[in-house]
């Protein structure tokens, strides 16, 4: 799974920003490694477990010969308190870390393989997002 392999701090505070007012994303909307991709639709963070999941169906289903980008990276952690415990005696322990994605983002590209091979990987990997995906070619 993807994780930093150094942070300055360990715990951070939650973003207090509501995702739907943000707005869409104005970096990272274009295909620009590959020819195809999917793009998140909405705001969500995806954990790093989901992208893992996400590159195993692609790379088994592109093969040898196809090639696989990743556009993001999770950097930012997320901290969880264990079941049935009261409130106070400070913050939750470190669970992982998620990317926090904007409206719009490209997440995956692939290249080397056929349109119908690299629609059908970009489909089952947007089954294992936790987002609505749309599947986008290069322009």
């Amino acid at each position: 799974m993807l994780f930093p392999k150094k942070v300055k701090y360990r715990k951070w505070q939650t973003m207090r920003k509501n995702p739907l007012k943000v707005g869409p994303a104005t970096r990272g909307i274009t295909v620009a490694f590959g020819s195809y991709g999917i793009k998140a639709l909405f705001p969500v963070r995806i954990r790093s477990n989901q992208i893992e999941a996400a590159r195993k169906v692609l790379s088994r289903s592109i093969g040898k010969t196809g090639r696989l980008w990743i556009r993001v990276f999770p950097d930012m952690p997320y901290t969880s308190k264990p079941a049935e415990v009261k409130l106070g005696k400070g913050k939750g322990d470190l669970q992982g870390y998620v990317a926090a994605v904007k409206a719009g983002t490209v997440l995956f590209e692939v290249d080397g393989v056929t349109e119908v091979v690299a629609r059908e990987a970009l489909r089952k990997a947007g089954t294992k997002l936790p987002v609505k995906v749309k599947i986008v070619a290069r322009q």
